[in-house]
């Protein structure tokens, strides 16, 4: 009767406080509400309190410790599905690996080869131009040699034409040979995700089964909702870094492949004449000088 009395003392006071507020219906849900809770509060205060004993629970009973889940268990845990997303990983790392030790400038582009090429461009020595280009494979070794193959001086500007589009179709054939190993992390990145969705749907309805079986216990749906989860977290632990590589290489093989097409049309603009060294070459190429 007290908690009674003490509300309804509440309610006037609110109606008081709420009259000609600039929102009255916002402020007396919130203090109705509010005063409900303490009015509730204290009704229940009256209720036997059971004794805690030691240990910290009532009637003496030890704290339940949490159950800590390790990567392994989530493996063991998603199915046959995970031994397909191992197999994911392990390829993304080798592909990645790959990529890190053949696409790079020093790999593909040494400016050591790039600035001997550029001198022997200038005196016009095809021939040991040539033999450079077989002695140092790379990928600017072969642009330059394709072009070195087309080489007439009887022609204008020493078939300058032929040359420039026979290295720009090896070129091609270079961007492609490495862009293949790019575009299986873009595969990866994809069906990664994939197989940890159609483990998540295998999971589910797997609880699905067991519940329509009636075992409705938490612990007996929890196998197939473990399934379901930890295939998704695998799908995209790999697909994740994949797609991250995979953009990063394809950059990175860009960058390259326009660095090696802007050497090569250098060097072959040097051995036509269109363009002349202007002193000793650094840096892969120099820049160009005005024709005497």
């Amino acid at each position: 009767m007290k908690a009674k009395k003490k509300a309804v003392k509440q309610m006037k006071m609110i109606k008081r406080l709420s009259r000609g507020a600039a929102m009255p219906g916002l402020i007396l849900v919130c203090m109705l509400g509010f005063f409900v809770m303490e009015a509730a509060w204290s009704q229940e205060g009256g209720e036997d309190i059971v004794p805690v004993e030691a240990g910290g629970q009532p009637g003496g009973e030890e704290p339940e410790v949490a159950s800590s889940t390790s990567l392994l268990d989530v493996y063991q845990q998603g199915g046959w599905m995970m031994h397909v997303l191992l197999l994911c990983s392990i390829g993304t790392i080798a592909v990645v690996v790959y990529c890190f030790v053949q696409i790079s400038a020093k790999k593909m582009a040494p400016a050591g080869l790039m600035d001997s090429m550029n001198r022997m461009m200038a005196n016009k020595d095809v021939e040991n131009g040539y033999s450079l280009t077989q002695e140092n494979p790379c990928a600017f070794s072969r642009v330059v040699g394709a072009a070195l193959l087309k080489v007439n001086f009887d022609r204008d500007l020493a078939n300058k034409v032929s040359m420039e589009a026979a290295a720009g179709e090896t070129l091609d054939q270079e961007e492609t040979k490495q862009m293949l190993w790019v575009n299986y992390l873009n595969v990866f990145a994809t069906i990664a995700p994939m197989i940890g969705l159609l483990g998540t749907v295998m999971g589910m309805m797997q609880a699905f089964g067991d519940l329509s079986a009636g075992k409705a216990e938490p612990s007996d749906l929890a196998g197939g909702i473990n399934k379901a989860m930890g295939t998704t977290a695998g799908g995209l632990l790999v697909g994740i870094p994949a797609m991250f590589f995979y953009f990063f290489f394809r950059n990175k093989l860009t960058g390259i492949v326009a660095l090696i097409q802007r050497n090569a049309t250098f060097a072959v603009d040097v051995l036509s004449g269109e363009v002349q060294l202007a002193g000793q070459e650094s840096g892969g190429g120099g820049e160009k000088s005005e024709a005497e």
